[in-house]
């Protein structure tokens, strides 16, 4: 029997544009959020949920990693609006299970689009699509385990297997999954990190030893001078909009650098304070730089050059813990400013103002995010912010350092836990010490090179641990295609997602418990644990009852799944890890470096900060034994005539690739998503006008093309030349082969694009993976770039 759905699929003829807003949250939002909550979970329920959130005795958001106050410093709602819907996802009383998968064709199913599958409800039991079935079926936990244990032990070489890890993965599972993966024999531990902070990591690994930030949240609040480059907070991390009030209260300016002039750096108002309900709010950022995409790089060259000129230089930090410093000078002395500008599309005022305020910090915080990591020289303009950072002698000063923000609430706790495809020596040594087999030391696949590898038929079995992989990769059409050449996909998952339909020739949907949901594992309560942006580690322990009694806890999971894969191999007690997480705890303390006495330290209200030698003690960790200064050309990266540079982003509607709803009300869009925004300038000049519909091309180096259809032109406020529009829905544009150098990491926010009349009116397969077009092959009539154009 069919049942109604909860929502209806997108009609983009329901889109509409209006005045975005001026200032992020307010009562407003509040309520927005609110009354979602109360729809899909009821009063009670909210309540429970809401009031334990983010609380030193309840469970930790399940959105960003932005860090927990002192746990006497929370708010009794700590959460925002975005983490309210977070919840509301995962708390919802929606329910799929053997019935609505009987209802619901596969193909039919992918013909949906993310917002759809995603509204449907949590899943129930745990399902199966068998080679050639056209529907998913109940399946039961021991055969779903055994299932994948056929697969994995048939392989010939453990390396043709791929396990894949969300950045909502709590440490104990991680930990579980990294020593079954490795027991298993590979290192191919490709996580949502490759696709995100990747270039960060790399990055700050090789300039200051750790590819972590240095600040903690009191540093935010004690900064003179904060930074906010590549990032939207007000939609991406809306409790960053907090601290950065805090840090206005005492004084600090703040420096908005991005092409899109965004509400929620413009005016912030609190809804739990008076100011926030009844008032205009606070004033953020004193100064907005809408810099050209991809001029990072340029900028923070610029603005290190001129505190040189300027002699604004803590000759003391550069002279006791840096090197390379001589070099950089050389370099930052010889600067061309007329690339600079070209690349930055700023004048120079603008970027003497912002030098000047650097100048006059005595205390500066650096924070970005995915608009500086997703690119081709990110890895090079992280370590220019870097560089800056070393002239003021920003490391390991109250008050100031490097603040990368994580985009989701364990991404950085599960890559501390060992999930990595190049682990460390010294990690595999203490791996080996503790169980007693050598881990294998070749290094593993990453995100893009594991699906090159399963498109090559080199890696047949891919397994998932949370996420939604298909619709977060690039290149959506060559993606999908490798995902249906595996012979087994397998997904851990809550919610109903694109990688659940689209699959290998075998498919498995295991139903994990939500981290708002009571872990009875063992027949004791569980906890877990994560780790924030900042390095600090602490407890989460979920209020709700579980959505279904046949849901497992990931841990479970991962335990039952070793069992089932290794037996007895190596004398791993999986069995008594899984009945009691104090025993991964016990493990973690003696394998992961900084965690001793780590049950201990979570016991703790708000639990333990990690270990940062260059934060604690100036100390780094790298080859020299102090900072490095870098020295990378300045660039520009050059568009051809008719076509523009465009940033993937998100709508304030969503999280990663979790569509929340089809409302963006700070940039004024609602009812639908497929929108891009032009410089109303460029809209002209390009003979369009707004609201018509066009089909994005994106070109590449090698010739070939792909095409996203129908998005409506909607004139925007951004640097001439640019462009911006949502994601999942613009990732086929972008080719597997263009990443970052150093991290490779997607290059999400330089795709060039031409605009083109949509094919075939308005609507669009509301699930479309786009088109790809070899060079040589088609599009004859398009103006084909010359690749050397392309920079």
């Amino acid at each position: 029997m069919s049942r109604k759905p909860p929502v209806d699929d997108i009609d983009e003829a329901d889109l509409r544009v209006g005045e975005p807003k001026e200032a992020a949250a307010g009562p407003a939002a509040v309520a927005v959020s609110l009354k979602r909550a109360v729809e899909q979970m009821g009063v009670r329920r909210t309540a429970s949920t809401l009031s334990r959130l983010n609380q030193a005795d309840g469970f930790d958001c399940q959105g960003c990693g932005w860090p927990d106050p002192d746990p006497g410093d929370r708010a009794a709602a700590e959460f925002c609006e975005n983490g309210a819907k977070a919840v509301t996802e995962e708390a919802t009383l929606r329910t799929i299970g053997a019935e609505f998968f009987a209802a619901h064709p596969v193909a039919e199913l992918a013909q949906r689009t993310d917002y759809w599958l995603g509204q449907q409800g949590r899943i129930v039991e745990p399902m199966v699509l068998r080679p050639g079935a056209t529907h998913y079926a109940p399946i039961g936990w021991d055969e779903a385990f055994d299932l994948v244990a056929g697969h994995l032990t048939g392989l010939d070489d453990p390396d043709r297997a791929v396990f894949y890890t969300s950045g909502k993965t709590s440490n104990e599972a991680a930990f579980a999954y990294q020593l079954f993966v490795r027991a298993y024999g590979t290192n191919n531990l490709p996580d949502c990190s490759n696709m995100c902070h990747e270039s960060t990591s790399v990055a700050l690994a090789e300039v200051i030893g750790i590819g972590k930030g240095s600040v903690t949240l009191h540093d935010l609040h004690e900064a003179e001078l904060i930074v906010i480059a590549g990032q939207n907070p007000g939609t991406n991390h809306p409790r960053m909009l907090t601290a950065l009030e805090v840090a206005k209260r005492n004084g600090a300016r703040i420096i908005s650098v991005n092409p899109l002039r965004e509400a929620g750096l413009v005016r912030f108002r609190n809804p739990q304070k008076p100011r926030g309900v009844v008032g205009t709010g606070t004033e953020l950022a004193d100064l907005h730089l809408p810099i050209r995409l991809n001029g990072d790089l340029a900028l923070f060259q610029a603005i290190g050059a001129l505190l040189l000129e300027w002699d604004a230089v803590d000759h003391d930090f550069v002279e006791q813990h840096t090197t390379g410093f001589e070099r950089y000078a050389e370099h930052a002395r010889n600067l061309d400013w007329d690339v600079v500008l070209a690349s930055t599309g700023l004048s120079r005022e603008q970027i003497e103002e912002a030098a000047a305020m650097f100048r006059e910090s005595g205390r500066t915080v650096t924070c970005w995010a995915m608009g500086i990591t997703q690119h081709r020289n990110a890895v090079a303009t992280v370590k220019e912010i870097a560089n800056v950072a070393f002239l003021q002698g920003s490391i390991g000063r109250p008050g100031a350092g490097l603040c990368p923000v994580r985009g989701h609430s364990n991404v950085q706790g599960d890559r501390t836990m060992g999930i990595w495809e190049r682990p460390p020596a010294h990690f595999l040594d203490r791996l080996r010490d503790e169980f007693g087999f050598d881990p294998p030391r070749e290094h593993g696949l990453d995100s893009v090179a594991a699906i090159t590898a399963l498109h090559e038929g080199r890696a047949k079995v891919f397994v998932g641990l949370g996420g939604n992989f298909v619709a977060a990769a690039p290149d959506t059409a060559t993606t999908e295609e490798a995902m249906r050449r595996a012979d087994l996909t397998v997904h851990v998952s809550t919610k109903l997602n694109r990688s659940h339909v689209v699959h290998g020739r075998q498919a498995l949907i295991l139903p994990a418990l939500g981290r708002s949901e009571r872990d009875r594992t063992g027949g004791r309560d569980q906890r877990v644990t994560v780790e924030d942006s900042m390095s600090a580690v602490h407890a989460s322990r979920g209020p709700l009852e579980p959505a279904s009694p046949h849901l497992r806890s990931e841990v479970d999971i991962v335990c039952s799944l070793a069992i089932a894969t290794l037996g007895d191999r190596h004398r791993i007690p999986w069995a008594a890890m899984r009945d009691d997480y104090a025993e991964i705890r016990a493990r973690i303390a003696r394998v992961v470096p900084g965690c001793a006495a780590y049950d201990e330290k979570v016991d703790r209200p708000g639990g333990f900060t990690l270990p940062h030698p260059p934060r604690d003690s100036r100390t780094f960790p790298t080859e020299s034994g102090s900072a490095v200064f870098t020295v990378s050309p300045t660039e520009v990266l050059h568009v051809p005539e008719g076509h523009l540079l465009l940033q993937t982003l998100r709508s304030h509607d969503q999280f990663n690739t979790t569509i929340y709803g089809l409302d963006d009300r700070y940039r004024g869009v609602s009812g639908g998503r497929r929108v891009v925004f032009v410089h109303p300038d460029d809209v002209a000049a390009l003979g369009l006008s707004d609201g018509a519909h066009v089909d994005l091309v994106s070109v590449w180096e090698d010739g070939s093309t792909r095409r996203a259809p129908r998005f409506r032109v909607v004139p925007y406020d951004q640097p001439r030349g640019c462009a911006a529009a949502y994601y999942p829905e613009t990732n086929p544009l972008v080719a597997l082969g263009s990443t970052a150098e150093g991290s490779n990491t997607p290059t999400y926010k330089s795709v060039v694009v031409r605009l083109e009349p949509a094919r075939g009116g308005v609507e669009a397969h509301p699930s479309d993976a786009g088109e790809v077009v070899p060079p040589g092959r088609g599009d004859e009539d398009k103006r084909q770039v010359d690749p050397d154009q392309l920079g």
